[in-house]
């Protein structure tokens, strides 16, 4: 099967690195054999992040490799010493790259240089039994876990960044004057379906540098998955003006420039969002004597129809300079219409400091915790220590969920999950419960013993 060099959409799976688990640690010195807590907090995960690069210019990379994941946060250690922070993982992705959910929901439209979106966070570091303590926990036997990271899937969809876009049957001439005006090369050959990718090439007229692409083999049916044209209709969205190729030397029959005009433009209606783009048409192939005469006969009428019209070709260069200029003056105009580009802002977002909203609600025979902190607690907690569990107890009271539950008419021993259905962790409702640190008298996730020390 062979393998291709030109992707312009591809499904990405990424996950972010987890966090590192904080440490529990307790300091030995000569004469002091419990000199208190001394273990570091966990590294925080790195997140995937994808950014423009004006060197790449397509999506290959991601249809042969589409997981990507970022570096894991290091666990804490004793001695203080915090775990390392995992590493970013920055995908380089193509400028004019749109990133879409599964479901089609856009989520961004990279254009730009430098560029940037996170697509998948990594978790946070949990805290080490060091910063745990306090002056009602003096030694803590725990430490919090590194949260998970975010995983997401989305869909990388290419849309060419291009000044004008050619456009025309198959063999019309359209990477022929790409390659006559700019120094891109091109795939030519006399037989259909050629250019199997869309080409960019550089053009400059006068004090005008343009970007030019052209649409690889639209025929009648493009718009509804006919050919190759199909793929690539999107190339064209972002182009500022449009330009008809048209080959006045086909030995087609059926075929003329006024029916393959109609046909193309019937399947830009049928796309849809490029009625307003500007339109000019190139006749090519004019050195050939048939062509020229064909095109003189078809010109008045495509001028009447409101078309700049310029019989060009391609193997002599006839024309091409007054088409280039044209092209020129459409971009000029259409640069001049957009309002004066504003300074990059940097907008900081942070979370809201007051994270302390939840709601419960009753599923048949199960309550139904749900919101940011206690979910977040609970992927946290070691559930094999009791200190651990103890210190959520407590949280979960001072945030008033235990509170909330008994106003609700929950009862002891009634299901309680905290969190969404797939990953929710359940227990029985008991306020009372005592808790390994309880057994020694002192707060849910405290211990006594070092008390006065």
């Amino acid at each position: 099967m062979a393998v291709p060099t030109f992707v312009d959409r591809v499904t990405l799976h990424a996950a972010g690195g987890d966090g590192g688990h904080g440490c529990t640690s307790v300091l030995r010195e000569k004469f002091k054999p419990l000199g208190g807590p001394d273990g570091g907090n966990g590294g925080r995960g790195g997140s995937v992040i994808l950014e423009v690069d004006r060197g790449v210019t397509t999506l290959v990379d991601y249809y042969h490799a589409p997981h990507r994941r970022a570096g894991n946060g290091r666990p804490g250690q004793g001695s203080n010493r915090d775990g390392a922070d995992g590493a970013d993982l920055v995908l380089r992705v193509p400028d004019g790259t749109l990133v879409k959910t599964p479901e089609g929901e856009v989520l961004i439209d990279l254009v730009g240089v430098g560029t940037s979106y996170v697509i998948a966070a990594g978790g946070n570091g949990g805290l080490g039994n060091a910063a745990l303590a306090s002056s009602r926990r003096k030694a803590p036997g725990f430490a919090l876990l590194g949260e998970p990271a975010e995983r997401r899937s989305v869909v990388l969809e290419l849309k060419l960044v291009a000044d004008i876009g050619l456009v025309g049957f198959p063999s019309a001439g359209k990477s022929s004057i790409i390659a006559a005006l700019s120094r891109a090369r091109p795939k030519i050959a006399d037989y259909p379906f050629t250019t199997l990718v869309p080409n960019l090439g550089v053009v400059t007229a006068g004090d005008t540098t343009f970007t030019l692409a052209d649409v690889p083999g639209l025929i009648e049916g493009a718009s509804e998955g006919r050919g190759l044209g199909h793929e690539f209709l999107r190339h064209i969205e972002r182009c500022s003006a449009l330009c008809h190729v048209i080959d006045c030397a086909t030995l087609e029959p059926g075929r003329d420039p006024l029916s393959d005009l109609d046909v193309i433009e019937a399947e830009l209606s049928a796309h849809g969002g490029l009625e307003d783009r500007p339109r000019i048409v190139a006749l090519n192939k004019a050195d050939v004597p048939d062509a020229r005469d064909l095109a003189d006969l078809v010109r008045p009428e495509l001028e009447a129809r409101g078309l700049h019209v310029f019989e060009v070709s391609a193997a002599t260069r006839e024309g091409l300079v007054e088409l280039s200029y044209a092209m020129a003056r459409l971009v000029h105009q259409r640069r001049a219409s957009l309002p004066p580009p504003e300074p990059t802002r940097i907008v900081i977002r942070p979370r809201a400091v007051d994270e302390s909203d939840f709601t419960i609600k009753r599923e048949g025979d199960l309550w139904r915790v749900r919101g940011r902190r206690p979910e977040r607690w609970v992927r946290q907690t070691d559930f094999s220590n009791d200190e651990a569990v103890g210190y959520l107890a407590d949280r979960l009271n001072r945030l008033g969920v235990e509170d909330q539950l008994r106003k609700l008419g929950a009862e002891p021993g009634d299901a309680v999950a905290i969190g969404e259905e797939q990953n929710a962790v359940v227990f029985d409702f008991d306020p009372s419960v005592e808790t390994g640190a309880e057994m020694l008298r002192g707060p849910r996730g405290g211990d006594p013993r070092l008390e006065g020390r």
